[in-house]
């Protein structure tokens, strides 16, 4: 359940800013239609730094309920604060979630040491299995390998979401920890490698859009059939780089409403909506691969 293309599902809000509804039952249609191996629910690309706690537990929850036990969920449970990251994590406690996912503290660029602690501290607030999120290019800290072995000894901290595009670190990782550590990328334009050099999925923005697509390159190349995946791969690529052109999830927000997904674009501020200048960025790149 932690293996495959899973979701970093988008919050779709209607004109107001408030979570809609409709539109989060759409999406997790469309998913489990598309055979999405799971739903990360309010991570970062759910826009997890401009909610309110209440609004974030509040969706995990709804997407819980929409999904119905169709397709996992995993709550997004990072925070710079390590008592809020446990707070939210001992909300999920028996919701129905399959794990959490938390990404390294933003802004506060804590030592390897200040890391190891706040992770031991919130797997150890809980029974639910916990998921690592490394993505220094957005929290400006580096979730090094060597802490990564440290934390894979605690019993729950099951895995790793691995963003540097560093393909390197698949090994590096690999060896300090044990065989059933579950490594995903986190990086849609570097997870065809990453899986091909032992990863086991990739946690995915490119999946809000091409969801059958993501799907299929994680099933060929858990086949080994990575020929086919990487003829896939090469009509996703500019997707993968594309829904990048301005932060995330700017892009891909813009392209799950073109695809008739969600009712509006709709951002939280500071985020604001996709520019003139990205739109035939981004509309080219679905048209790449075969979405429009």
């Amino acid at each position: 359940m932690f293996t495959g293309s899973i979701v970093a599902l988008i919050t779709p809000m209607d004109d107001k800013g408030h979570v809609c509804r409709a539109s989060l039952k759409k999406l997790i249609d469309y998913h489990v239609a598309s055979g999405t191996a799971a739903i990360v629910s309010v991570g970062t690309t759910g826009e997890s730094a401009t909610l309110s706690h209440d609004e974030h537990t509040n969706v995990v929850k709804l997407t819980l309920e929409l999904a119905d036990g169709r397709i996992p969920v995993i709550a997004g449970t990072g925070a710079n604060a390590t008592a809020e990251g446990v707070s939210l994590t001992r909300e999920f406690e028996k919701s129905g979630v399959i794990g959490c996912l938390t990404v390294t503290p933003y802004y506060n660029r804590p030592t390897q040491e200040g890391l190891y602690q706040h992770f031991k501290t919130i797997a150890e607030s809980s029974e639910l299995p916990q998921m690592l999120y490394n993505v220094p290019s957005r929290t400006g800290c580096d979730l090094l390998p060597e802490t990564v072995g440290r934390l894979a000894k605690i019993k729950n901290i099951i895995g790793i979401k691995e963003a540097t595009g560093n393909l390197s670190r698949v090994s590096q990782i690999q060896e300090l920890v044990d065989q059933d550590f579950v490594l995903v990328s986190g990086d849609d334009a570097s997870a065809l490698d990453f899986m091909q050099l032992g990863g086991q999925g990739v946690i995915s923005v490119t999946a809000n859009v091409a969801a059958r697509g993501m799907a299929e390159l994680c099933a060929l190349s858990q086949q080994g059939d990575f020929v086919n995946a990487r003829r896939l791969n090469q009509r996703l690529m500019h997707l993968h780089q594309k829904l990048f052109v301005e932060p995330n999830p700017i892009p891909v927000k813009w392209a799950v409403k073109r695809l008739g997904l969600i009712a509006t674009d709709t951002l939280r501020l500071p985020m604001t909506p996709l520019t003139d200048a990205g739109r035939p960025v981004v509309e080219q790149a679905l048209k790449n691969a075969g979405l429009l």
